[in-house]
């Protein structure tokens, strides 16, 4: 899959999130990359930054908080478009998730590991 329709696959999975979780959404951003760390091969998404439940007064002209989903880990483990969709909504609810301030152990409780 090209990265063009993987950064497609991602905006569609951004649109399928609920319009009140994405109003709630702030300072962050989202991007598609090809590769992660070396050291972290397998890795389909990352955030980073200071979830929101963690924001205090300090929190003010800082630089968004990144979430990064990897293209070349989904697609390794994928063998079927239908696959790398569903596998692209999850990695990316489940780096919203962080956003928010969801650690792993909850989120993998929900299903999103």
């Amino acid at each position: 899959m090209s990265r063009e329709a993987f950064e497609e696959l991602v905006g569609e999975a951004l649109d399928r999130v609920p319009p009140e979780l994405t109003r709630l959404m702030d300072n962050v951003a989202v991007f598609v990359e090809d590769e992660p760390d070396a050291a972290t091969p397998d890795l389909l998404g990352l955030y980073e930054g200071t979830p929101l439940t963690e924001r205090g007064e300090w929190y003010a002209g800082v630089l968004p908080d990144r979430i990064t989903i990897y293209r070349g880990p989904t697609l390794r483990m994928c063998t079927s478009r239908e696959q790398a969709v569903a596998e692209t909504e999850i990695t990316v609810v489940h780096e919203i998730a962080h956003h928010f301030g969801i650690d792993d152990a909850r989120l993998h409780a929900l299903g999103y590991a």
